[in-house]
């Protein structure tokens, strides 16, 4: 039997769930300014799945730069959702 589809599969799970949070944090505490380090880690992630032999690795790569690579767009939707004031909004930072 061939694992490596299921591995793939419950990896993105796993990965697409562990952005949710970083997203949310990330709007909390520093807002949508740092959207350029999304980009950059997104496509050095993105390069660097070009490189690797390991079909299970790349792929692992690719879905994780994806999901940073999205991780812009849902930063500035966090940020809507919290001036809506469906998520808290950190008193300490200044919009």
């Amino acid at each position: 039997m061939y694992f490596q589809g299921i591995i793939i599969a419950i990896a993105t799970f796993l990965i697409i769930g562990a952005f949710h949070p970083i997203v949310i944090k990330t709007e909390y505490y520093w807002g949508v300014r740092c959207w350029p380090l999304f980009a950059l880690v997104g496509a050095l992630l993105l390069i660097a799945s070009l490189f690797v032999s390991n079909t299970l690795i790349a792929a692992v790569l690719g879905v994780t730069g994806c999901s940073s690579l999205w991780s812009i767009l849902e930063l500035f939707q966090q940020r809507e959702r919290v001036r809506k004031g469906w998520f808290p909004k950190n008193p300490k930072k200044s919009s």
